[in-house]
């Protein structure tokens, strides 16, 4: 397969810059970043493309039901399918197509609308599913897409276990705690989650955010300051993105009810987070408008890299759309994320490349290129139509 063409003057401009050096505070400085740019994308341009990637997967996966085969046989709503289905229902909020639902349903129905494990897993990982189970049942108001999932949160809940040892887990399962609060009105589930949040954020392994750079450290086994061989810190890029999208969903999940001192200072702690994040990602994206394995470390493991790409496209434009970060500073970071998404990633038969397969650092998974498949398709999939959708939302706000 060949990749697409460059599309327009302005992405070939910045092709021309050296794909692999990070744009630490070199975006404001440019002159040229702030002239119009990518004027050929239209919301209905990235809803096809969107279409397009969807397409292929659900060609590639008929049935939703059947068994993943990756070195072993895994159940289909293991972390990465569910994934798949956080992206899907993003789609779905943007092209409302009942084929859609049809396939998430079948999805559901088959695994009982229940976690991977059973009830009584604490497994973030596991949990994951849930959110898509709850989106179901906010449009439906179906019981049994609901029940599992607060059994499953009460039982981790009472037995306080489970904690989110790896910066994933965040994206895992807070939001399955927030729309569970969202639904029910029920405090108890915002509190759970941001005390396993902020015990992530601020106490484990010393804490996996650092304030002073923005980003997160991966998870317990690399104690901070974990570094890459040419000293630079470690941040992995998906790893990062997992907790920024996270972010954006509880904010979104807190926004939706009246809220009383405890909730505002929840929705407080998780704005600043996603400011200073925001200011961050800013910094560390690359010329052609993706962004490093390695985030900050270009020499080692800096190729571009998908999936936290979408992600951080998917935390950008909700940002802007909410008025939370200034679409004169962040607009452009936005447009230029996703044509490179477009003429470096999607192939013409919906195929995505430069995803990194599944692992805990930018090592794993090596190398990231345009025609490599990855041990799993689907979570990669999932983080670009969460990007897409977003993005589609910001473009039909703005025009």
């Amino acid at each position: 397969m060949k990749q697409p063409a460059i599309s327009n003057l302005s992405s070939f401009l910045f092709s021309l810059l050296s794909p692999r050096i990070p744009l630490w505070g070199i975006i404001g400085g440019l002159s040229f970043l702030s002239i119009p740019a990518f004027s050929q994308t239209t919301p209905e341009s990235v809803l096809a493309t969107a279409q397009l990637v969807n397409g292929y997967f659900m060609k590639t996966v008929p049935d939703p039901t059947v068994p993943t085969f990756v070195k072993k046989e895994r159940p289909s709503h293991l972390w990465t399918r569910a994934v798949y289905y956080e992206g899907l229902m993003a789609l779905y909020s943007i092209d409302p197509k009942t084929e859609y639902l049809d396939y998430t349903d079948r999805w559901g129905e088959f695994h009982k609308w229940t976690p991977r494990g059973g009830v009584s897993t604490t497994d973030a990982d596991n949990q994951c599913c849930g959110q898509t189970y709850l989106d179901r049942y906010m449009m439906t108001k179906e019981p049994l897409m609901i029940e599992r999932v607060r059994e499953n949160l009460e039982h981790q809940m009472s037995t306080k276990i489970g904690w989110w040892t790896w910066v994933d887990a965040i994206q895992m399962a807070m939001p399955v705690y927030t729309k569970m609060y969202r639904i029910t009105g029920d405090r108890r589930y915002a509190d759970h989650a941001m005390k396993m949040y902020t015990w992530t954020r601020d106490t484990l392994a010393g804490g996996l955010f650092n304030e002073k750079e923005g980003l997160w450290w991966r998870d317990k086994d690399y104690v901070p300051p974990y570094r890459e061989a040419d000293g630079s810190n470690c941040y992995w890029s998906r790893g990062v993105g997992w907790a920024y999208v996270a972010i954006v969903k509880a904010m979104e999940d807190f926004s939706s009810r009246p809220m009383n001192k405890q909730m505002k200072r929840h929705y407080k702690l998780l704005q600043r987070d996603f400011r200073m994040m925001s200011e961050a990602l800013l910094r560390c994206q690359r010329a052609d408008g993706l962004w490093n394995v390695s985030l900050i470390c270009p020499s080692n493991y800096g190729g571009k890299e998908l999936t936290g790409s979408a992600l951080f496209l998917c935390g950008l434009s909700w940002g802007i759309r909410q008025e939370l970060i200034p679409a004169k500073r962040y607009r452009s970071a936005c447009d230029r994320a996703w044509t490179a998404m477009v003429n470096d990633c999607v192939h013409p038969d919906g195929f995505l490349g430069f995803v990194q397969g599944t692992g805990k650092e930018p090592a794993s998974a090596q190398p990231v290129t345009h025609d490599r498949h990855p041990d799993f398709e689907d979570f990669g999939t999932g983080c670009f139509l969460l990007g897409a959708a977003e993005y589609y939302k910001l473009l039909r706000q703005i025009t």
